[in-house]
């Protein structure tokens, strides 16, 4: 194409079918690796079906044993993701590029972050039922460590874009670099980190239902237990409650991100 100025632009050769090839081509071999059969999918794909009417209609008598496990399965979400977000604020300060200028101490807090964020929260609860046992403590600990690496990776991340200026104002006036964060970065940073944290919240309300399955308590326990049994309608009234507090504290979750932005 010629510009008015008389300058030649060539317009660039397009990638997208060389994308499509290898996407296709990954597919294939994902496919050939991992067994997928579209045939066995849609033969057997009505039991799904055949299972969710097993579990309606619902068996309301046994809504008294659901309480308290759904209530230890909030507490570990809320326990966990509070002690998580608290702790990964100084965390994340060390391993931002704008406030820390040594790469070795950047370097090292940012493994760690990843390491704990490869871990998958169910492998995490194994692992802390082995040391401290049975229970929800273990589960309130595979959920401190994800949501405190999950909230440190995206609070560092927002730290470096902030302006510095009001930052490096502050410290020409002497103030230490922890006061300077708190008066200069926080405030702008703190409707971003709480409505992560709620997200993050919602989300773990999840994981911790199915932590009973390695022993970490909640949910999962009676889950696992009454599907062993073949128990559905019980099963069935287990998900309500889990669909009815998820809607509850997304809603509550929704509404505060809304305040506060």
């Amino acid at each position: 194409m010629v510009l008015p100025n008389g300058k030649t632009v060539i317009k660039p050769r397009s990638n997208a079918l060389l994308v499509t090839a290898i996407i296709i081509i990954f597919s294939l071999i994902s496919v050939k690796v991992t067994g997928f059969s579209f045939a066995v999918l849609a033969k057997r794909g009505h039991q799904f079906w055949f299972l969710v009417a097993q579990m309606f209609p619902i068996n309301t008598h046994y809504l008294p044993n659901i309480w308290e496990p759904l209530f230890d399965t909030i507490k570990m979400s809320l326990l966990g993701c509070s002690i998580g977000a608290l702790l990964a604020i100084p965390f994340a300060m060390i391993a931002s590029n704008n406030l820390v200028h040594s790469k070795i101490v950047i370097s090292v807090t940012r493994v760690i972050f990843s390491i704990l964020r490869t871990l998958p929260t169910l492998v995490t609860a194994l692992i802390a039922t082995y040391i401290w046992g049975l229970g929800t403590l273990a589960g309130t600990i595979a959920i401190f460590v994800f949501s405190f690496s999950y909230l440190g990776k995206l609070l560092y991340e927002e730290i470096e874009t902030v302006d510095m200026g009001p930052y490096e104002a502050m410290q020409s006036l002497g103030l230490n670099w922890i006061d300077c964060f708190r008066y200069a970065i926080l405030p702008e940073i703190l409707p971003y980190f709480i409505s992560n944290s709620l997200y993050c919240f919602e989300g773990n309300v999840r994981y911790a239902a199915i932590l009973g399955y390695v022993g970490a308590g909640g949910l999962g326990l009676i889950i696992n237990e009454k599907i062993s049994y073949m128990e559905w309608d019980k099963v069935g009234m287990i998900l309500v409650m889990l669909f009815f507090t998820v809607a509850i504290i997304e809603s509550t979750s929704h509404y505060i991100r809304k305040r506060i932005t």
